[in-house]
């Protein structure tokens, strides 16, 4: 059993298709133990949630109760879409600044701090490897190989690992989310009130918590798991599920990669932790404890930036805003991501009614609209954000670019809104009216609850 879970996932197959199954067994529940102490999830230990083996199954009637759904969605693990099943998957190329780089994705990269990058597009141009170029451009641009002596090929080999962990079919949680958030993590590290003050640490630290922070992110919310009782849902005890998982994982990935073997004990052990903290900051559940305390050091005008605790406060702070900066961003690209968060709620919902199960909070495509959802959700959890965060930059000229538009962006899904309910006084989440700057208690409840990563 020891020497199983020493080998690579994908290094091992057996002629007996029992044994197999049985050694996927293994390795998904496995958790790795390193000398920090810090559990470690295995890559690919997620029971991956494969909606087309759902539907082929209901279809030849073997399913049809919500005990035999747990069941299923438990089963998961040993068809798990890993690299055990798979196979050794070729590594993406070596996408590094040479001459044979694209030179539209290398003009990009020059603008890479600017509010308007295009990470769709930048997407496109780099054949679907976003996230591993741009944090090979911003380690290097941010002088983090040079420092902490890292190297190129090694670190590479782990944002493959980060990125191949990003599900693709997810319409929104993917790793061009991942990369769209990074680059805005790399945006607010350049504002002037933080950056004099960050350390390579710090900067290094922002970038991978943004990078990694979504990681093997299935595509459904924490409710979904706690209800068809998933056993990461048990593992964590239904305490920021998700967040945990990225969390860990991360580590596996570093560990394995050995990125930063190299560096002392104590210090990959802080790293360790501080990722934890940052990646677990996202969880939306945790958002007001968090934007209460930060209104309280602006309110006091106690923030001290030369101390490392409150720097890293700031950098938990700037990741949730990278992470739900969507409807801050120009009204095209504003627009893709809000489609595609929607899609994933609705296919979540589809689930849920297909298979007796309660529809989760705005994932009910009949009654849930994407103008309702977004209003809700600009009104309730991101604008007293980044509002918070404007007072913190001292109004910035990115905050204000951003502030603006996020009040353009609600405008424009106010006037998509059904003309029923714009009539009766507009629309947030669920078809109640837009009260704007003060929605009711159970209103901003419906809308956390329903966009639980």
């Amino acid at each position: 059993m020891s020497c199983l879970m020493v080998e690579r996932c994908g290094e091992l197959l057996f002629e007996n298709p029992e044994q197999n199954v049985k050694c996927v067994c293994m390795l998904g529940d496995v958790r790795l133990r390193g000398q920090t102490g810090v559990p470690a999830e295995r890559r690919g230990s997620y029971p991956f949630i494969d909606f087309r083996l759902l539907n082929n199954t209901t279809h030849s009637g073997e399913i049809g109760t919500k005990k035999k759904v747990k069941r299923l969605l438990s089963f998961q693990r040993y068809f798990h879409a890993s690299r055990l099943l798979r196979g050794i998957i070729p590594q993406a190329p070596l996408h590094l600044l040479d001459e044979d780089y694209l030179g539209q994705a290398r003009h990009m990269l020059s603008k890479v701090g600017m509010w308007d990058f295009d990470i769709f597009l930048f997407d496109r141009l780099t054949n679907g490897n976003s996230l591993v170029t741009l944090l090979c451009h911003l380690f290097n641009t941010h002088g983090l190989i040079h420092h902490f002596k890292l190297d190129m090929v090694t670190l590479h080999r782990f944002l493959v690992m980060v990125q191949e962990d990003y599900h693709s079919q997810n319409p929104y949680h993917n790793a061009v989310h991942a990369a769209d958030v990074t680059q805005a993590m790399h945006c607010y590290l350049k504002e002037p009130k933080l950056a004099s003050f960050l350390t390579p640490l710090d900067i290094m630290l922002g970038l991978l918590a943004a990078a990694a922070h979504d990681v093997d992110h299935p595509g459904v919310n924490q409710p979904f798991l706690i209800k068809t009782n998933h056993h990461l849902a048990n593992l964590y005890q239904n305490m920021s599920v998700l967040e945990n998982h990225h969390w860990r994982s991360t580590i596996g990935m570093l560990r394995e990669s050995r990125l930063l073997a190299h560096l002392p004990k104590e210090m990959t052990q802080d790293i360790e932790q501080q990722l934890g903290s940052l990646i677990l900051a996202t969880d939306i559940n945790r958002q007001n404890e968090f934007l209460t305390r930060l209104k309280a050091h602006l309110q006091n005008k106690d923030l001290r930036l030369e101390d490392v605790h409150d720097r890293h406060f700031l950098l938990q702070i700037a990741l949730k805003c990278a992470d739900i900066c969507n409807p801050c961003r120009i009204w095209e690209m504003s627009k893709q991501w809000s489609e595609r968060v929607c899609e994933e709620f609705y296919r979540q919902g589809d689930l849920e009614q297909k298979f007796e199960l309660e529809i989760s909070p705005l994932c009910n495509q009949q009654k849930d609209s994407i103008p309702s959802i977004q209003i809700g959700f600009m009104t309730y959890i991101v604008e007293p954000l980044f509002q918070e965060w404007a007072r913190f930059t001292g109004n910035s000229a990115l905050s204000e670019n951003m502030l603006s538009h996020l009040a353009h962006n609600k405008a424009q899904w106010k006037s998509l809104l059904p003309k029923q309910r714009r009539s009766s006084g507009g629309g947030c989440a669920g078809g109640s009216p837009d009260h704007t700057d003060h929605g009711t208690e159970d209103e901003e409840k419906t809308v956390t609850e329903g966009i639980a990563p």
